[in-house]
């Protein structure tokens, strides 16, 4: 008899509703846990304006064999790159706004693995999103090592002249959940989902803001509107950054029909807040950018410059962090005095007398983390109106209507943190959710956030 597990199939599918984003992983390891996703090389569609793709800077990679402890460890930034480690994903699609430009467009081909240095986990990608937190190690330097196919696509808002928020649509009869819907393959021109789209005169909007410099597109887009139904018969629209076709064959480059995989989506994706920027004043946030800056290698340089950089970004990071947990105990002048006379932190005594100037008593944990997200670059902040909600709704809508059907889908609100704004928190969930339903039919929905406690699942992730 075979020792294969077999797989399990959803009569409906599933969709789970958190809070805070790292509260997923709880209710993926119970799928996989059931035998509904497998255990290894997981592929997730992860639609955010955050990539939350940092990692846990101090804690063991060893801690994602204890699943307790990992819970108990992970924060909405950094929930991903463990799972990875754990050997339970193997591809992630960063699908982000044009709003959200954190890390490189296009495929990034990444180890993960066991720092054998410091028994923590670390990765060999040289990107300024992992180089500013102080991850990047060389490949020799991991064991244990796991293979990270990263696709960062992204997804131009959409505006049609159909739109799904503004006619009835009716509920597609998906069937069994083991049926597959057709698939289109980019410029085949069969599929019915391709005739549907191709029939529509929906259009690109400019992307109003957007300032990418990884894509010579970028300024096409911002100058007119682009066609741009997303699958017609030519490369040129695949080849357009942001439409509904280069967003398609981005992720059917390594999603096939009978992947099983998990989609992902933070409601910030679609209206998107950085609540710490005003929490301080103008002058604040600028000697935090200031005392945070990251000073990025240079385009050529070599493993040994590299390891360089992440040494003298990890003793900045770390005086940082020291200076604000002495705040914590004293801060008064002499202990100011002493830090302002390191290197780079001569601003420091003007930023606590602005913030003690307003708060004698200031959170000084959180002044610390603040600065970690303005080191290279800002948190993105972008507040849409209904009507550019509906524009990225439309765009979500086209492009997963030419995807296979996921087998679990699990949705963040961000709003307590208030990185989704909390008056559209609603209102965006509600949308997202008719999206969902009038492309897969019933959806068997668990609003987990009005939980307080979740358990543990039972599960053992295998160490190789």
């Amino acid at each position: 008899m075979s020792s294969v597990p077999v797989k399990r199939l959803y009569t409906e599918l599933p969709v789970w509703i958190v809070e805070d984003h790292n509260d997923v992983v709880y209710h993926i390891y119970r799928a996989i846990a059931s035998r509904h996703l497998p255990l290894k090389n997981i592929k997730m569609v992860h639609l955010d304006s955050h990539p939350d793709l940092l990692i846990p800077v101090n804690m063991a990679a060893d801690t994602v064999f204890d699943k307790d402890k990992l819970l108990s460890e992970l924060s909405i930034e950094n929930w991903i790159i463990p799972m990875v480690y754990a050997g339970h994903l193997s591809c992630v699609a960063w699908l982000h706004p044009y709003w959200a430009q954190q890390i490189k467009e296009g495929e990034h081909q990444i180890s993960v693995g066991r720092d054998s240095s410091t028994s923590t986990i670390r990765m060999t990608s040289t990107d300024d999103y992992f180089l500013s937190d102080g991850l990047y190690v060389p490949e020799a330097q991991l064991e244990n090592s796991k293979p990270l196919k990263l696709n960062v696509v992204k997804v131009n808002p959409v505006k049609s002249s159909s739109s799904f928020f503004t006619e009835k649509h009716p509920k597609q009869d998906t069937g069994s959940h083991s049926m597959k819907r057709p698939r289109t393959e980019c410029g085949t021109g069969e599929s019915s989902h391709t005739q549907s789209l191709s029939s529509r005169s929906d259009t690109l909007q400019p992307a109003e803001g957007s300032s990418n410099s990884n894509s010579k597109n970028t300024a096409q887009q911002e100058d007119r509107p682009r066609e741009g139904t997303g699958l017609e018969d030519d490369d040129k629209d695949a080849g357009d950054e942001g439409s509904t076709g280069y967003v398609v064959k981005s992720i059917l480059s390594f999603l096939s029909e009978t992947d099983p995989y998990i989609l992902d989506i933070d409601l910030d994706f679609f209206s998107c807040k950085n609540p710490l920027k005003e929490q301080y004043t103008q002058e604040e946030y600028g000697i935090l950018q200031e005392l945070y800056s990251f000073n990025r290698p240079g385009p050529d340089a070599d493993e040994e410059a590299l390891s360089d950089c992440v040494d003298q970004r990890v003793r900045q990071l770390e005086d940082l962090e020291g200076a604000f947990a002495d705040m914590l105990e004293d801060d008064g002048e002499e202990t100011i005095t002493r830090w302002a006379g390191n290197p780079g932190m001569a601003s420091l005594p003007r930023l606590l007398s602005s913030l003690k100037s307003r708060n004698p008593c200031p959170d000084y944990e959180m002044v610390h983390q603040t600065g970690l997200t303005c080191d290279y670059m800002e948190l993105p902040h972008h507040i849409s109106n209904d009507d550019e909600v509906d524009t990225h709704m439309s765009a979500v809508h086209l492009f997963l209507k030419a995807l296979p059907k996921p087998t679990f889908v699990t949705l963040s609100r961000s709003s307590l943190d208030e990185y989704c704004p909390p008056e559209q928190v609603d209102s965006i969930q509600s949308k997202i959710l008719s999206v969902l339903e009038s492309l897969y039919g019933a959806l068997d929905i668990h609003k987990d956030y009005n939980n307080t406690n979740t358990g543990s699942p039972d599960l053992q992730p295998q160490a190789s």
